[in-house]
């Protein structure tokens, strides 16, 4: 764990930032404080919620009600705190928005990409349709009247690797604002979410990593009470053909995302942009310019395989 303080003598209120390793991720929370003690229980507050959030949604965890709901699969509807049950109905919200490129039942997948080095080949055709024959988010049912989930087949599991990082940094976030801090970033292993301002009055700035040279940055963006997320295939891919294949794999067919090597969404809320990133990765250009020029207060980055850029209809690089 890692602890420093940047100091700017002007000003009443610094930064201060801690590193650590949460949900299996690393974890970056800075805050806007008047000392390293007030700026301490801050974040201590920040990483119990997030630490709260890992219980209830953990697929890990055989105590948690996500897994109870994995184990009821095919039979067993599960009653859940409401929290969650509407996280799952966010989700399935999501899931029709983008036609199931995004799908909490993705983790029903046979896991049969191997992205460690170890693929000489591809998996065949019929594996791979077999590979997710299990996956389909209108087999989730939800009863709200009850609060119960039932994966309608036998086999199904659910996850939130896709949304849950994004979803705890905004429950983080939302503590902290309860709690009067005046501004500060929640980075969840790249889903970063902010909000106010920093001590001089100037906006938080979040660098978009170049993905052909991931040691540097492209842009510099300011984000304004939201938050930001990118997806990429730069660290773990295969390449077939000449193709490159993505780690993230359409969970309507099996395949790994091709044709694009980066996806950045900006959103009001982590937990949106986490999984709308994931799904724009999934569409390619073509269809994720469209379908996020349709959406109020959503713009994106795109970077091909080319190394080419592609942004929604209002990000203005030239301006920002």
């Amino acid at each position: 764990m890692i602890s420093f303080l940047l100091v700017n003598p002007l000003f009443a209120q610094d930064i201060y930032k801690r590193t650590l390793k949460l949900m299996g991720s690393r974890f970056e929370i800075t805050v806007v404080a008047d000392d390293q003690e007030q700026a301490d229980g801050y974040i201590d507050l920040a990483v119990s919620e997030i630490t709260r959030i890992e219980k209830l949604i953990s697929s890990w965890d055989p105590t948690s009600q996500t897994s109870a709901i994995n184990k009821g699969a095919g039979g067993k509807a599960i009653k859940v705190d409401l929290e969650l049950f509407n996280l799952i109905d966010r989700s399935m919200k999501i899931s029709q928005l983008t036609d199931g490129a995004f799908d909490i039942s993705y983790a029903s997948m046979d896991r049969i990409w191997k992205f460690d080095g170890s693929m000489t080949a591809m998996p065949s055709e019929a594996s791979i349709r077999s590979s997710v024959r299990k996956v389909g988010y209108n087999n989730i049912v939800l009863n709200r009247s009850d609060t119960t989930v039932l994966l309608k087949q036998s086999g199904m599991k659910i996850g939130f690797g896709g949304i849950g990082k994004g979803y705890a940094a905004d429950m983080a976030r939302k503590k902290l604002i309860s709690e009067g801090v005046s501004g500060g970033i929640i980075n969840a292993s790249g889903d970063m979410n902010t909000w106010g301002v920093k001590p001089d009055g100037s906006d938080w700035k979040v660098a978009i990593t170049n993905p052909l040279n991931k040691n540097k940055a492209f842009a510099l963006l300011p984000v304004k009470e939201g938050a930001v997320v990118t997806s990429g295939n730069y660290e773990k891919y295969v390449t077939f053909n000449g193709v490159r294949y993505s780690h993230i794999i359409d969970p309507r067919t099996g395949y790994p995302a091709s044709g694009l090597i980066s996806a950045t969404v900006f959103a009001p809320s982590a937990e949106l942009a986490d999984a709308l990133a994931t799904s724009v990765f999934v569409m390619g250009t073509e269809t994720a310019l469209d379908f996020i020029n349709q959406l109020d207060g959503i713009e994106c980055i795109l970077i091909d395989s080319d190394g080419k850029i592609f942004s929604s209809q209002n990000i203005d690089f030239n301006k920002q």
